[in-house]
């Protein structure tokens, strides 16, 4: 009722100076008055905010305190009256089903990070600033990058929560096998919870702390092969004072990598190519104790990370006498940018240097093995893949090139990784081979509608495609949607070695749709050609082959 009595004192007070404009016309026709020319102007200001006035009639009222003046600038803006007298004036309330605020909100752009967000103070300030909030007895409620924070007005202290859901569902068909041989026993139809991360960060100014659990039936495995029934996603200490770098602590995920750079929630098929899995998870992957930090520009891209056990990788073996200690390094570089041409080329490194060491029953000495190199069919469904325990390490290591070039709304990327694994035995003068593995892949993506894949230069990697006009049938809107196509090979048999280096060679053909609905939900299909050939005692010649069809349906906040 305030407003429609502030709405009549308005309309009465146009009217009577309508009335003295008309008389002051009359007697001083032609005129340049300045007097006259003042009074025009404050008429023109009364009819903007008699516009506004009218146009928050419709809505409901509310009784929350303060005002929000950014959105008024807005309006003030539409109906061209001053800044100065917009911001004297007080029009809209806390968010309520119907009113106005929250009509700049939407799910257009990208999908949020699958991680806790680490920004600098002013950046936040800006990401702030951008975003439409609302404040509430002093706090500042918005969605930055699309997730719900609460903070101070100066953004010195916030905290914000996040996200990540991937439910899975579809199995295998179509087992073949030599002949002599079993075909296996894949599942036909299951579901796996992928991920459910819920993410935590607290803010005081360049300071932020993550801690993300993660709830989902396929957590990270130990170093070594052992489940670690822990659910931990992430648990760090971050300090982004410096321009565009981030130092972390803790646990965390290091970037090794282009494909594992990307969020899994930019993913152009539901899994990472088998070679990168399996190089990301020596010394690196989800979950891992990390001291390190990454520096970006608009043309590169550095991160180095010194690393330890993942989490709950002690406690998965009473007999580990030293966790295992190594590093990853990675450099990305973009020679080439233009409007529709975008080139990417780097490199990755990764190396556990000194391997758990596990103790032998009844001595005082011990092993030092690393596990397993392992990977499933590039599906988590629990199938069995190709897999090569090593024990004796002395040292593992990973190193490739990264190259990946898009052309408008296409994209081509690709990744080469030689593993090498140097063994040494407590035995003085016994020798023991050492291994070399492979692997690589090469994918292609076209985006059908929507914006097309870009380069994320915070992560050195390309995201996933923008959504321009969000899923509304009746307007004619349909989201975003991809075509994705992967080949790859992950090689764990080393010939030269004999049949001790037999892990297996594992290939894939992939094809995916990916339909994004808005930045917040998305659904995945893919179909997976599988062929596995392993044997302990002969080459390529006892294997598996299979077909898999899945769906994954996604949100993130």
């Amino acid at each position: 009722m305030q407003l429609r009595s502030t709405l009549s004192v308005l309309f009465c007070t146009t009217a009577l100076l309508g009335s003295t404009f008309t008389i002051h016309h009359a007697s001083a026709a032609g005129a340049r008055d300045p007097q006259l020319e003042e009074l025009r102007r404050e008429m023109q200001e009364m009819r903007g905010q008699i516009k506004i006035l009218k146009a928050r009639l419709g809505e409901p009222e509310t009784h929350a305190g303060e005002a929000r003046r950014a959105r008024v600038a807005e309006a003030a803006r539409r109906a061209q009256i001053s800044p100065g007298m917009a911001r004297d004036i007080h029009i809209g309330d806390a968010v309520t089903p119907g009113s106005g605020l929250g009509k700049g909100l939407s799910g257009v752009g990208t999908p949020p990070p699958d991680r806790g967000i680490v920004s600098s103070w002013l950046e936040f300030q800006a990401a702030n600033t951008k975003e439409e909030s609302v404040h509430v007895g002093g706090v500042r409620i918005g969605f930055p990058g699309g997730r719900p924070t609460f903070s101070t007005d100066d953004g010195a202290y916030a905290f914000s929560v996040g996200l990540a859901f991937h439910e899975d569902f579809g199995g295998f068909f179509g087992q073949g096998a030599p002949r002599g041989n079993e075909t296996g026993r894949p599942p036909g139809f299951t579901e796996n919870t992928r991920r459910m991360r819920l993410f935590f960060s607290w803010r005081y100014k360049d300071w932020v702390a993550n801690v993300t659990p993660d709830f989902g039936g396929s957590n990270e495995m130990a170093a070594g092969g052992s489940a670690t029934a822990q659910y931990l996603y992430e648990a760090n200490l971050n300090y982004a004072g410096f321009k565009n770098t981030v130092l972390t602590v803790g646990y965390f995920q290091p970037r090794v990598t282009e494909e594992d750079s990307e969020s899994s929630n930019d993913f152009m098929m539901m899994e990472r190519p088998g070679i990168t899995d399996v190089v990301r998870k020596i010394a690196a992957g989800d979950a891992r104790f990390s001291i390190g930090g990454m520096h970006y520009d608009k043309r590169w891209w550095i991160g180095a990370y010194f690393t330890g056990q993942s989490y709950g990788a002690r406690a998965a073996n009473s007999a580990t006498i030293n966790s295992q200690t190594g590093g990853t390094f990675r450099f990305a570089g973009r020679p080439i940018v233009t409007k529709n041409i975008d080139v990417h080329m780097g490199v990755s490194a990764i190396s556990a240097f000194h391997p758990t060491l596990v103790g032998t029953a009844g001595t005082n000495s011990g092993a030092y093995n690393y596990g397993t190199l392992s990977e499933t069919p590039e599906l988590n469904f629990g199938a069995n893949g190709v897999a090569a325990t090593l024990n004796n390490v002395s040292d593992i290591w990973a190193a490739g090139p990264e190259l990946g070039v898009r052309y408008k709304d296409f994209l081509i990327k690709s990744e080469y990784y030689h593993i090498g694994v140097d063994r040494s035995h407590s035995t003085p003068g016994t020798y023991l081979p050492s291994y070399n593995f492979q692997g690589y892949y090469v994918a292609a993506n076209y985006t059908l509608f929507g914006q097309g894949r870009r380069y994320n230069i915070k992560e050195g990697a390309f995201s996933a495609p923008g959504v321009l006009n969000e899923f509304n049938p009746a307007a004619g809107y349909w989201g975003a949607l991809e075509l994705s196509g992967r080949w790859s090979v992950t090689d764990l048999n080393d010939k030269g070695a004999g049949t001790t280096g037999m892990g297996g060679r594992e290939t894939i053909w992939s094809g995916g749709l990916n339909w994004y609905l808005n930045r917040h939900f998305r659904v995945m299909v893919d179909y997976n050609r599988i062929l596995l050939s392993h044997s302990p005692t002969s080459w390529a010649t006892h294997g598996r082959d299979l077909n898999s069809f899945a769906a994954r349906i996604q949100a993130a906040f």
